[in-house]
């Protein structure tokens, strides 16, 4: 076995292979940037080697520097993990021509199923099903819009060499189809270094079901059944989950079979993953894509399965035969994953960058009726950068079954802490208790369906508002009994018992009774008294304790007026009062909301690619006035309305911050 590898990767998933190769007993170098300096992958690794400027473009996509790096450190191998150059065909047979192990499969395979065109017309050679598209190359806009027409709309937009939800667009019509396609290219060039586009006939009401594959050198393969990916937001995946809710074991197995046929007719010898479009109503599936490379919801796929990818990568790469036959291949269980990015759910889950003042990820092992795995690469402390991909963490379950995987998630994200930025863990909480999701008749569409607006947050059931309400109430008398044994003037049983707790706009009378070890009386608007019992202490920030006999966590976080509570999508503030203060309080008049119909504001850090007008030209609604890039994804910012540009204060190039005015109309 290898003694020493390079993993030309970063965060969470370097993290991972660091994990696997130290189980193994081997030593790992890792590369890193500017930006990557202080990582948590740079303090796990054996050795460590800079490459460069944050940009991907001057560091982790730079062949040169990372075989520098394993000439430097005398590494035998290097790992790519995925993204970056995980599925550079050049770059393995370069690998191949200098001696240096490659822990993925061969560049044939890779040129052969990386590439979107080729790896389709190879697919229907095998006789697997293929998606109505354009299989050529297309060279302008008015060629797009010419076969977007004879296709039919809508369609897909997509980079050849693309991947990760990267380099894709929807368009229902001509124009979108002129503004998308430049877009594309635009976004395949900096995020792949390959602009060639391709359009595919889009599939309505789709589900996105992928089959994980394993082959050695040595002709042998096999698949470990399949992990739906349906629920996505911007074509990039959110939540994923093996096995399928969709899938019987007759369609399981040929998805599966057809996967094997697909890799064996390019020789394939590594972890990769055959992806598949799959209609809910009558189980027809359509190959998609190969992706050659280890997947980033690949712990979905060990969870149910008992097998480490990683390290069957590693032994395949060395050249050993695969242990496993198919009929070693169960499905014991459920495992559900979600991608912890840093973005803003409440703003079309934008980007967000900034220092994680906050990460207290739930503790790994059991939880509840299940078990928990956390994959990640960041700490407390962290700096988020804007230069690479927004997902920070993976929260990952297991149960005996769905609903108790899903259950054990929704326990663990209500543990799971971040401040510093905003974070996307409030609509993955949402979403775990959704009925629809629950039912597991999803699609792609699963996002736009449920939330046409955006995700605005979810209102509390009776059972969270009673549990927001005597959890603050007993915060506020625990603060409030404890300045009475600090002042030394009042005994302990003088504390007030009486308060008011106010819940956006609702005022709930309650009375409290704290007695010792955490527990307390709490009777609301004047009905029965409810028993708590909590750990909680000042400096912490979770309320974590049992109600009525039910266990329950809330997330807590001290204001400087009130508290706020976070707790399955549900954010509110909480006011405690005196009775008297909590009658003021309703007769303040309301805040005036700012205009900002005449602005054109930046709803993200990042910077400005382009300015698409002119001081004095009239806009009109929908048009778009400016393009702004932030983790490698370029938006488009339209007018709200009709109007005339009065100022323009930011050109391209130039750095923006979150809610910075950019362009004011008159």
């Amino acid at each position: 076995m290898f003694k020493k590898i390079l993993i030309a990767n970063r965060g969470e998933i370097a993290v991972r292979v660091i994990k696997t190769c130290r189980r193994m007993g081997i030593k790992t170098v890792v590369v890193y940037s500017d930006a990557d300096a202080g990582s948590m992958a740079v303090e796990m690794a054996d050795e460590t080697v800079h490459i460069g400027p944050s940009p991907a473009a001057q560091s982790y996509l730079v062949a040169d520097k990372i075989i520098a790096a394993v000439r430097q450190t005398g590494a035998e191998a290097i790992h790519p993990g995925f993204g970056f150059l995980s599925e550079n065909a050049g770059f393995a047979k370069r690998l191949e021509q200098e001696g240096i192990g490659w822990i993925g499969p061969n560049a044939h395979a890779i040129d052969a199923m990386g590439d979107k065109i080729s790896s389709k017309k190879l697919a229907a050679e095998a006789g697997v099903s293929t998606v109505p598209g354009h299989m050529g190359l297309i060279e302008d806009t008015k060629e797009a819009v010419k076969i977007s027409k004879e296709i039919g709309y809508p369609v897909m937009i997509k980079a050849s060499a693309g991947g990760g939800g990267k380099g894709i667009r929807v368009a229902y019509n001509d124009k979108e189809v002129e503004e998308g396609f430049p877009a594309v290219k635009s976004e395949a060039k900096s995020s792949f270094g390959d602009d060639r586009v391709f359009i595919e006939k889009f599939i309505l009401e789709p589900r996105h079901i992928e089959i994980q594959v394993l082959g050695d050198k040595h002709g042998n393969c096999l698949w470990l059944n399949e992990r739906e990916c349906s629920i996505q937001r911007r074509n990039q995946k959110v939540i994923e989950e093996a096995p399928s809710p969709l899938l019987d074991p007759e369609t399981r197995k040929k998805m599966g079979e057809q996967a094997v046929a697909l890799a064996k007719a390019v020789n394939y010898d590594s972890a990769g993953t055959v992806e598949f479009v799959a209609s809910g109503k009558d189980k027809g599936f359509y190959f998609l894509e190969m992706n050659t490379r280890l997947q980033v919801e690949h712990p979905v796929t060990e969870m149910i399965t008992g097998v480490d990818l990683v390290e069957q990568m590693l032994r395949v790469a060395y050249g050993e035969k695969l242990k496993l036959k198919q009929s070693d291949i169960k499905i014991n269980g459920w495992a559900v994953e979600s991608r912890v990015y840093a973005e803003d759910p409440y703003r079309n889950f934008l980007p967000s960058i900034g220092r994680l003042k906050r990460f207290h990820p739930p503790a790994e092992g059991k939880l509840g009726k299940g078990e928990v795995r956390m994959d990640s690469g960041v700490r407390e402390g962290d700096e988020i950068s804007m230069f690479y991909d927004p997902m920070i963490a993976k929260l990952v379950t297991w149960g005996k079954d769905r609903d108790t995987a899903l259950d054990v998630h929704g326990e663990a994200l209500d543990r799971f802490q971040i401040e510093g930025i905003q974070d996307n863990i409030p609509f993955i909480a949402a979403v775990m208790d959704e009925k629809r999701f629950r039912s597991g008749n999803i699609t792609t569409a699963y996002i736009k369906d449920e939330f046409p607006n955006g995700f605005e947050g979810v209102a509390p059931t009776k059972t969270q508002e009673l549990q927001l309400i005597c959890s603050a109430a007993y915060v506020h008398a625990f603060f409030d009994r404890r300045a009475s044994q600090i002042s030394g003037r009042l005994g302990t049983t003088a504390a007030r018992k009486d308060w008011v707790v106010i819940l956006g706009d609702k005022h709930h009378p309650v009375t409290i009774d704290i007695g010792t070890e955490g527990e307390a009386q709490i009777t609301v608007n004047g009905g029965k008294a409810h028993s708590l019992v909590t750990s909680w202490h000042p400096g912490q920030h979770l309320v974590e304790g049992v109600l009525d006999g039910k266990p329950f966590a809330v997330k807590f976080a001290d204001r400087t007026e009130g508290y706020m509570f976070r707790h399955r999508g549900v954010a509110l503030r909480a006011l405690v009062c005196t009775p008297f203060v909590a009658d003021l309080h309703s007769r303040l008049p309301e805040k005036p909301k700012a205009d900002t119909s005449k602005l054109i504001i930046s709803p993200m850090p990042g910077l400005v690619v382009s300015m698409e007008v002119a001081l004095g030209q009239e806009v009109q609604e929908g048009e778009a006035v400016c393009i702004v890039e932030a983790m490698k994804m370029q938006n488009i910012i339209r007018a709200g309305a009709n109007g005339k540009v009065k100022a323009i204060n930011v050109k391209a190039g130039d750095s923006v911050a979150a809610d910075e005015i950019m362009v004011e109309f008159a």
